[in-house]
């Protein structure tokens, strides 16, 4: 009773104090910060012990080479050139080896190298190979992030990647090249607009991928301050590049896909359109109510980010300061940059976590059910770093566990912090938080390998399994450098990977799935877009611990299931709607174990379908 008297205490201070908050108001620098103090790092509890984990930057003898390009690499003097790229995941020839998709921006003088996309095809064995110029996908101005559907059910996934400027969408021709559609599909803007990131989702659950876009803000270099000429073109005391506070901001947009791949906006009739108030960032796809539709969530920069609760006639309510999901636990705008959900608690329903700027927590907001989230940060462990810039963030099961830990991707946006002298750098470490159950999480990033601790000044990130051995890979876009591709090198628990697709062949974007083993239920969902800007592998892994088998169960968009008994552990399954199990692949390296109790012969598990 007391624990829920606080939240509801909580929640009325919000309402009294954080929905005052203006979006965009002034408070005297271009970016909101609220200035928190880290808090200190709390010992493990008596007989907790930290996993072993070493991550280490493989891209070199990967051959991921490209550099990401924004803007100028030492003077940037206007906004754009300092948001960065994001990174998709796409398996772009059907051949079961995930490629990687590197998105580059521009320059507005010229500088070598130029500006390029770079698309890398996986030879297998982590090793890829620069397809670029041969694949049709061209560089076309200050591109941002990317999104990965197959938008035509023809079995090839496609491309949208956002731009300031007129957003792009390549169409997989299914023979390992794409063409540039975006007019003919119906997805140019009479006007000039800033896409940054983007998703994929059923949002009206007729059996098609819609089309999800944030937008940033209103920006004309003619009409923009120089660095120094405004209040919000200062930061501690140095002159920086002007906004976003100061710049106009703008609204998020959603297009309707006829079925054909052919799209139309809906922004307005559908509630997406909201007034041109926000920075909009990261779009988060999720069933965050557990009522079979999928919500949208918004990581705007500097003003109230966006919670768009999904009603299931077509429409969305965006519910952002009444969920709790707007502002942190003090009412205060934060600069959202990206954003990941998971069940980090095993309750059964899905938390955000959120990356923010610099002399600031980043947030994690507990899903408390019935649209309600409260910030528990603090209480949870992650409030120990505020001197990082926060862009790119994953939950994932770095131990294999069975609990999903944090990832997070940081780099600055001015490059003349560093003789700034005011204790921050352009190039910054990445953080790694431990779920040790108990809902708190202990920084380890110290002992997660070079991975973690080499700095950089990065952007987007995405995880996938690139070599199918069961452990996800995770790479980012580092800013005016090559990439970086992490690999775990420490021992980890069994885990299964479920590859869930509709009945004709599609990814399930959109799908839930549950999986039960040793007495412990996970959920998460095949989702696109998230972390910062980009897309990973939509393949699902699941840590197991020390279990030999799961139960299964894939909800998909429709709300019918297929359920799967007795899996085995270090497999990777393709559950079909309708078909259950049409696939069993034993991942490379690893061993399917046999429950010890209840041993069966090789062939099929049992198979239930039902319709709800």
């Amino acid at each position: 009773m007391e624990r829920r008297a606080f939240r509801l205490a909580q929640l009325l201070h919000r309402l009294l104090f954080g929905a005052v908050v203006l979006p965009g108001a002034v408070l005297g620098q271009g970016v909101a910060s609220s200035g928190a103090s880290a808090q200190p790092k709390r010992p493990l509890p008596e007989g907790v012990t930290p996993p072993l984990v070493e991550y280490r930057d493989i891209a070199a003898e990967a051959g991921l080479r490209g550099i990401a390009i924004s803007g100028s690499s030492t003077d940037k003097n206007y906004i754009v050139e300092s948001t960065g790229t994001g990174v998709a995941i796409i398996d772009f020839d059907g051949d079961e080896l995930l490629d990687i998709l590197l998105i580059s921006a521009d320059r507005f003088e010229e500088e070598d190298p130029e500006p390029r996309h770079y698309l890398f095809k996986n030879l297998g064995g982590l090793r890829f190979s620069d397809v670029t110029q041969e694949s049709g996908i061209e560089h076309t101005g200050w591109a941002q992030g990317a999104c990965v559907g197959d938008i035509n059910d023809d079995g090839f996934d496609d491309i949208v990647i956002p731009h300031w400027g007129q957003n792009r969408l390549y169409r997989n021709q299914g023979d390992g090249t794409f063409r540039e559609e975006s007019a003919n599909r119906g997805l140019t803007e009479s006007v000039q607009r800033w896409g940054t990131g983007c998703a994929f989702l059923d949002f009206d659950r007729d059996g098609d991928l819609d089309l999800f876009i944030a937008n940033y803000l209103r920006f004309d270099p003619a009409k923009t301050p120089k660095p120094g000429e405004g209040a919000e073109c200062r930061w501690k005391g140095m002159p920086v590049l002007c906004g976003p506070r100061g710049l106009p901001g703008e609204s998020m947009s959603l297009y309707e896909n006829d079925g054909s791949g052919m799209f139309a906006d809906v922004s307005q009739q559908a509630g997406v359109e909201t007034e041109k108030l926000y920075y909009g960032f990261t779009p988060l796809t999720g069933d965050f109510d557990n009522d079979g539709w999928t919500d949208v969530y918004v990581a705007c920069d500097s003003t109230a980010s966006l919670f768009f609760h999904n009603q299931g006639d077509g429409t969305f309510e965006e519910i952002g300061v009444i969920s709790g999901t707007a502002y942190n636990m003090d009412g205060q705008e934060q600069a959202g940059m990206g954003a990941t959900a998971g069940d980090f608690d095993l309750d059964g329903d899905l938390d955000i976590f959120k990356t923010n700027f610099s002399n600031d927590t980043h947030t994690l907001y507990l899903n408390e059910g019935m649209q309600m989230f409260i910030d528990e940060t603090v209480t949870t462990g992650l409030a120990v770093n505020t001197q990082y810039l926060g862009w790119g963030t994953a939950f994932l099961d770095i131990d294999h566990d069975g609990r999903k830990d944090i990832f997070v991707a940081n780099g600055h946006v001015y490059p003349a912090v560093d003789k700034a002298g005011v204790g921050e750098s352009f190039h910054q470490r990445r953080l790694v938080y431990w779920n040790y159950g108990r809902g708190r999480f202990h920084d380890i990033s110290d002992a997660a390998g070079p991975g973690v601790t080499d700095k950089h000044s990065s952007r987007g990130l995405a995880l996938a399994d690139f070599d199918n051995d069961g452990t996800l890979e995770i790479v980012t876009v580092n800013m005016h450098e090559d990439p970086s591709l992490l690999k775990q090198f420490s021992p980890v628990g069994n885990v299964v990977v479920i590859d869930a697709r509709l009945e004709s062949g599609r990814t399930a974007i959109g799908s839930r799935i549950r999986v039960e083993s040793g007495g412990r239920s996970q959920i998460d969902e095949v989702r696109s877009g998230g972390y910062h800007i980009s897309q990973g592998d939509t393949r699902v892994h699941f840590g197991l611990g020390e279990a030999s088998s799961a139960d299964v169960t894939v909800t998909w968009p429709d709300g019918s299931e297929d359920s799967l008994e007795d899996v085995q552990a270090n497999t990777r399954i393709t559950v079909r709607q309708g078909k259950g199990l049409v696939k069993t692949v034993v991942l490379r390296g690893q061993q399917a174990p046999q429950s010890k109790s209840d041993a069966k012969p090789e062939g099929p598990q049992s198979v239930k379908s039902a319709d709800h």
